[in-house]
C-alpha cells in the first residue's frame, strides 16, 4: 500500500472513531442531521399537507360535537342532555388537542397559515349554561 493510501486509511479510521465513538462527534453528527430533517420538514409539501389535513380533521370533529351539544343541551330528555354533555366534553378535548397541535407545528406555515384555519378553537363551550 502506498504512503498516501495509508494516510487516507488512518484519516478514515479517525473520522469514523470521532463521529462514532466520541460525545462531541455524535453531537456534531446528530445536530447536522437534525438540521437537515428540520429543513426538509419546513419545505416539504407532504408535511404541510399532513399537518393541514390533521388540523381540518380536528376542526370537523370539533364542529360536529359543538353542533350536537347545541342541539341537545336544552332537551327535556335526560339521556339527550347527557349525550349533549358528552359531546361538549369531547369538543373541549378536541379544541385542546387542536390548539396544542397547531402550536407544535406552527413552524410549518412560518407566519403564512391558511386563512380558513382558525389559530385556536374555543374551549368555552356552553359555559354560560353550565350552572
Amino acid at each position: 500500500m502506498s504512503k498516501s493510501g495509508k494516510i487516507l486509511s488512518v484519516i478514515a479510521i479517525i473520522v469514523v472513531l470521532f463521529f462514532g465513538a466520541t460525545a462531541i462527534g455524535r453531537t456534531v453528527w446528530n445536530t447536522y442531521w437534525h438540521d437537515v430533517e428540520k429543513a426538509d420538514d419546513n419545505t416539504s409539501y407532504e408535511n404541510r399537507k399532513k399537518v393541514e389535513d390533521t388540523a381540518r380533521a380536528y376542526i370537523s370533529s370539533y364542529n360536529a360535537d359543538v353542533d350536537i351539544y347545541n342541539t341537545y343541551c336544552n332537551d327535556e330528555n335526560e339521556n339527550m342532555k347527557s349525550y349533549a354533555e358528552s359531546a361538549r366534553i369531547r369538543a373541549i378535548q378536541t379544541a385542546n388537542s387542536y390548539n396544542d397541535y397547531l402550536q407544535k407545528n406552527s413552524y410549518v406555515w412560518a407566519d403564512n397559515m391558511p386563512d380558513d384555519l382558525p389559530s385556536t378553537l374555543s374551549t368555552d363551550i356552553g359555559s354560560d349554561e353550565a350552572e
